[in-house]
Order: C-alpha cells, then structure tokens, then sequence
C-alpha cells in the first residue's frame, strides 16, 4: 500500500509452470456465496459516525501523545517502547485512509477534512494519495492484472523480491519529505515536473508500471489544498529542525519508517499474489485474498481497521470496517467449514508469510501450489 518499487528496481516474476498461473483466475464463481454475502449483510452497510470518530481520534492522540513521549524521555528503553507504542498507534489512523477511498463522500460528514488535518497532512499522507486509486483495485476487471496499482505477482517471484519489498518501506518517511517540501514546490512553477511527479509519485501503489491519470474537476481541487497543505506542513518540520535540532524529526521518521514497515509486512499477506496478469472472477479475487479471523490477539495489531477480514472486503467493498467481523460469523454459520468462504481463513501472519517464502523458493517444473485451505 506504501511504497511502489521503481522500473529499475521491481522484482521481475519467475516462470510458472504449465497452467499454474491461471488456476485462480479460471475458478468459477461460487454463486451460493456471493448470494449470501449480499442478502445477509444488507443491514450492515452503513458507516456509523459514533465508530470512526472516536476510533481514529483515539488512535490519533495516542501516537502523537507517544511520539512525543519518545522524543522528551531521556532513557533508551522507555522511548523505545513509547515509539513503537506510537508506531502502532499512527499505523491504525493512517489506515482509516483505506475507509475514506471507499465511503461515499457525504457517508461521514467533516470526517474526511477532520482525517486529513490530524492525521494526512501531518503525516504527509493526504487522502487523495489513495482515494481514486485504490477503487482501481476492486474493480472486476482490473484485479491482478496490469492496470491493478495495488498488484504484483510476489508468490511468483524470486526469493529476493520479498525482503527487497519489505524493506523498501523504510525508506517512505523521507520519500514523503522530500515530495512535499522538494517535488511538489518545484512542479509548481515546472509543469513537466507537476505531471511526472503525479503520475508517477502520489499514488499509494505497489506496481510499478501504474501511472495515474491527472485529476479533474472537484477532486482536483481537493488535491490542490491537500498538497499545499503537505508541502506547507514538510517545510514547518524542516524549518523548526533546522533551528531547533534535528532530534524530533528523526525519532518521527523512525517512527513512521516502523508503522510502514508494518504496512509493507501485512500488505505481503493481504492476498496469495499468485495471478500473473489474467482476469479473475470475484471467487477467484477473493480466494487470492486473505481473511484472519479471530481468535488471534496480534491479528488487531498488524491488519487493523478491518483490514484481518481482507478477503470479505473484497466480497463486500462497501461494508464498513467496524461491521465486518459481524458479516465474517454470519458468511461463517451459514456457508460451513470447507466452503468456498472458509477457505480464504489462515491462522496468522507468519505462517502466511512462511507460504509466501516457500512459494518464490519452489521450483515451477512440475510442482504444486500450496493449497488455499
């Protein structure tokens, strides 16, 4: 969701072996299933304000209440933990950007302007840097292909590719820094500029062939004050560190670098990545995704604001986050164990990277992706 790798840099897919590249994208769709999502769900669409707001003002409050801690406190061991308590904390608020591309706009209103002033702009993450992109990957004929931002086929690549992945994410706070208080100013006054850093650098995407197509309308006007409001913001924070000490600036970019590090570590498990560029059925794009159900404690930690019921949300898009493990126990007690539903449940997110691993490492001639179940 962070970061997309350069042309330069993107892993490039192994060849997979006869067949094995279509399973997912030729399974017919469970018809039962997607019956019952929709009929026992219609209930559940709404987007409750006595939910987002006090959830994302809490997690809000107590990442900066932590920052600032870790900042402040003279010993190690206490910052350390106030840091990654910070961490965890800005990590569920970002996340909520994930509900704001999907909500309709009057859904929750001043939640969107409320999101972006506590918690976009002063992270340099605006809305619209998700907003108009990630729909893309919901749509029925975009999933897994190309013209997916938010796809590449990771199970089908080298083994190398995974920790490259993961750890370019740590390199996020600085790219934000330097695209508002740099990039942003300088296109500008510079067109050629404006246009490549649009296209290519204000898209939260993984696939590095995505280009996004320039903003029109009522949306470019949204874009216009949040990215004046980023830029405005990233120069405060260079300005003040210059005269004060570059101390804060630094325990917030490690701060930031963790949460994204995070992101990049549940993005790599938020689906199977195992479709190398086909058309898929909603079956076949739910089973490439990934629900974590309850009773895993850790589960709420890494995969927050929903985001343990991935698979479900691709069923069902327009379901809350706060409604969705309600949906999860209704799809669960009437379709079974062993249906098409259960089979995109896994335990957690090392066992889930585990069969991440040993798919780039199995040799394609002749061998068996790991089962769904």
């Amino acid at each position: 969701m962070f970061a997309s790798p350069s042309l330069e840099t993107a892993p490039q897919p192994l060849a997979a072996a006869s067949g094995e590249a279509v399973i997912l994208a030729r399974t017919p769709d469970d018809k039962a299933m997607l019956r019952a999502a929709v009929e026992l769900t219609r209930d559940l669409a709404e987007a409750k304000p006595s939910v987002f707001w006090p959830d994302m003002l809490a997690s809000a409050l107590t990442g900066y209440g932590a920052l600032a801690g870790a900042i402040l406190v003279r010993n190690a061991w206490a910052a350390a933990a106030l840091g990654v308590l910070a961490a965890l904390a800005l990590y569920r608020a970002l996340l909520f950007i994930h509900e704001l591309s999907h909500i309709h706009k009057n859904a929750l209103p001043g939640f969107r302007l409320g999101w972006n002033l506590l918690v976009g702009i002063p992270l340099l993450t605006p809305s619209f840097m998700y907003e108009g992109v990630h729909p893309l990957h919901h749509a029925r004929t975009r999933y897994g292909t190309v013209e997916d931002p938010e796809y590449l086929p990771l199970a089908l690549m080298k083994p190398w590719s995974l920790p490259v992945f993961l750890l370019t994410a740590l390199l996020l706070p600085v790219a934000l820094l330097v695209r508002s208080a740099v990039l942003v100013p300088l296109g500008a006054v510079i067109p050629p500029l404006r246009r490549l850093v649009w296209a290519r650098a204000s898209a939260l995407a993984i696939n590095p062939a995505f280009r996004r197509r320039p903003p029109e309308g009522e949306f470019a006007r949204l874009v216009l004050w949040q990215e004046a409001g980023a830029a405005g913001w990233a120069w405060f924070l260079l300005g003040w560190s210059a005269t004060h000490g570059w101390r804060p600036l630094l325990i917030g970019i490690a701060v930031i670098a963790l949460g994204a590090v995070l992101n990049q570590a549940r993005t790599l498990v938020a689906h199977l990545w195992e479709n190398e560029g086909e058309a898929m059925t909603v079956t076949g794009q739910y089973l490439d995704s990934v629900n974590v159900p309850p009773p895993g404690w850790a589960t709420a930690l890494w995969a927050p604001v929903g985001l343990r019921y991935h698979a479900l949300h691709h069923l069902l898009p327009s379901v809350p986050y706060h409604a969705l493990g309600e949906a999860h126990r209704r799809l669960t007690a009437e379709l079974g164990q062993g249906s098409t539903y259960d089979k995109s449940s896994y335990a957690g997110l090392f066992p889930l990277l585990g069969r991440l691993v040993r798919s780039t490492m199995r040799k394609r001639s002749g061998s068996q992706r790991p089962s769904a179940t």
